[in-house]
């Protein structure tokens, strides 16, 4: 992706002038709408061939895109309340489009601005129930996922430029991916919240996931965003040349008719959610003491709702009100206390087992045996026999929440990081595991945003997914509902039935096509049973992996590089041919 340098922006800036379907473009010699800010920049060079200030020329770039900043940012809160809990999936296509016509025909740096001013407000809105932390954790975090948007809109500005106008949304769509590819990725492992396809697991795009995942479905809302602001960039043009005719509108009706066809594809693509078996299932939300940042409240609490809950079960399955369930499943920190350190956690954890006399799967801190200070986030399969046996350890632990990088540092400048006394210490394996009859592939928490960990317990073999969450942080400012939606679209990724246990809502079972067939209540005490579909067939999302993505974000990739060379050709070509 390019880097927005002033050379970079010049180099795409120039090239030979050719003739468009929708009328003349310029040639690179020729100022364009909003060039004439930064010849006037330029122009206030001091004496001495200086220039001004960094900051001084951000502010004069600032002032002068305040209106093209304004539309952006607009467009950036709209593609926030595509997302949950607003769910208006349309305003994905529209701010995309917005986007995509706002950084067309600019300069990088101007691309780059734009992709800011676009990205700190959906941000803003996206992430609002991190302000349960501070408003500064909000912002902050909002900033630095904008950085990449930055990137983006930089590269939504080079393509643009490219000779093949009519494949101009194809390149904005791939560098969508591209953009998520890298944010899912770094810092500290990535934080993927935010992805189009989120945004679109209840829309005709999201069957397109069980062909290629989340990437996929992204692309393709991308792409249809691209085509209709194709189309409104032609119908613009005719207009302002005085020949909006029948004829001379074909080219954007074409873009519209492909956008239609992108867009309804979804719908021929085959939801596999025939069972091979199926298996009776319990999920408990115990429930929390309060809500956020002190859900815990005092010890074994939390650990006691869940025990006095699957106790009631126990209860209604002997008098024969509840059928009895095969498998129990507990969600994240269900048990507040290592149960291999007290004893009393331990007790009544045995307890709760015995008395429903089926496995169950137990969210759990345990200290690391050889490391003071570290803790394993597990998910342990408990039997009423045997007690505890395999477990799984959560992989990718949150930065900041679950574990502070470069605590010794940070500490003394954030004192807030002290209420994180202690580092999750990773796992280094997959989710599967067996709960009574069924193989499932346990992911805990936030863990379900990662194509990879999900994917890697199905290939695995895991024939039901599991996801085990504790959101009382974020109870009612809408994360758990973000969160839900990401089962959904697994669910459909990987034909698989996907269950949410958490500690207080939403805990939820969703059917391999993506519905959900149930769901509690946030901070309240329920029990959910079901008879879930367990699969052992993949999804050709299973079988082709992280490869469409990788293939999407090259091709965004290389359509910035062969921007920059043809306009560095054009640059050099320009030069020759100076007397």
């Amino acid at each position: 992706m390019p880097s927005g340098s002033d050379t970079t922006a010049e180099a795409a800036s120039s090239g030979p002038a050719e003739e468009r379907p929708d009328g003349p473009r310029t040639s690179a010699a020729a100022p364009r709408p909003g060039d004439e800010g930064e010849a006037a920049a330029e122009a206030s060079t001091p004496p001495g061939g200086g220039r001004p200030g960094r900051w001084r020329r951000l502010g004069g770039l600032a002032r002068r895109e305040a209106g093209r900043s304004a539309l952006a940012a607009a467009a950036g809160l709209a593609l926030g309340l595509a997302f949950p809990p607003f769910d208006l999936w349309p305003l994905s296509l529209l701010s995309v489009a917005a986007l995509s016509l706002l950084t067309h025909g600019r300069t990088v740096r101007q691309g780059a601005w734009t992709g800011f001013a676009f990205g700190v407000p959906f941000f803003l809105l996206l992430l609002k129930w991190l302000s349960v932390i501070g408003w500064d954790a909000t912002i902050g975090l909002s900033v630095i996922e904008s950085l990449f948007l930055v990137l983006m809109g930089a590269g939504f500005a080079l393509v643009s430029r490219l000779p093949w106008p009519s494949l101009w949304p194809l390149w904005t769509a791939c560098l969508w991916v591209t953009q998520e590819w890298a944010r899912d990725r770094v810092p500290f492992g990535g934080f993927p919240w935010g992805r189009l396809a989120f945004a679109n697991t209840g829309s005709p795009f999201t069957p397109l996931a069980a062909l290629g995942g989340a990437p996929l479905v992204t692309f393709a809302v991308a792409l249809t965003g691209g085509l209709l602001a194709s189309a409104a960039l032609a119908l613009w043009r005719l207009r302002a040349d005085g020949r909006l005719t029948a004829r001379g509108a074909l080219p954007a009706a074409g873009a519209v008719a492909v956008a239609a066809a992108v867009t309804v594809a979804g719908f021929a693509v085959p939801i596999p959610t025939k069972a091979d078996d199926s298996v009776d299932v319990a999920v408990v939300q115990g429930n929390v003491q309060q809500a956020g940042m002190d859900f815990l409240g005092r010890p074994m609490k939390i650990l006691n709702n869940h025990v006095d809950a699957t106790l009631d079960l126990a209860k209604d399955v002997k008098a024969g009100r509840i059928k009895k369930p095969d498998l129990v499943i507990w969600p994240e920190n269900s048990s507040d206390l290592d149960p291999f350190q007290y004893q009393e956690a331990y007790a009544r954890i045995d307890e709760a087992v015995r008395a429903i006399g089926v496995p169950v799967l137990v969210g759990a801190l345990v200290d690391h045996p050889s490391k003071p200070g570290y803790v394993f986030n597990e998910g342990i399969v408990w039997d009423p026999k045997d007690g505890p046996g395999a477990q799984y350890t959560k992989q990718h632990p949150v930065p900041f929440g679950e574990y502070v990088p470069f605590r010794k540092e940070l500490s003394k400048i954030i004192t807030r990081l002290q209420r994180v006394p202690r580092d999750f210490f990773p796992g280094d394996h997959t989710g599967l595991l067996q709960v009574g009859p069924a193989k499932l592939g346990d992911v805990i928490c936030f863990e379900v945003a990662y194509d990879e960990i999900v994917r890697d317990t199905v290939n695995a073999g895991a024939r039901a997914i599991v996801v085990q969450t504790n959101n009382a942080t974020y109870g009612e400012s809408g994360q758990p509902e973000q969160q839900l939606v990401m089962s959904r679209l697994r669910a459909i990724e990987h034909g698989r039935p996907v269950i949410t246990a958490a500690t207080s809502g939403i805990s939820a079972v969703v059917a391999p096509d993506g519905t959900i067939e149930q769901r509690t209540k946030e901070f309240t005490q329920d029990v959910l049973t079901a008879r879930i579909p367990l699969r052992d067939g993949t999804t050709l999302a299973d079988r082709v992996g992280a490869t469409p993505e990788w293939v999407l974000a090259m091709v965004g990739v290389l359509s910035c590089a062969a921007a920059i060379m043809i306009g560095r050709r054009g640059r050099t070509d320009e030069k020759g041919q100076q007397p």
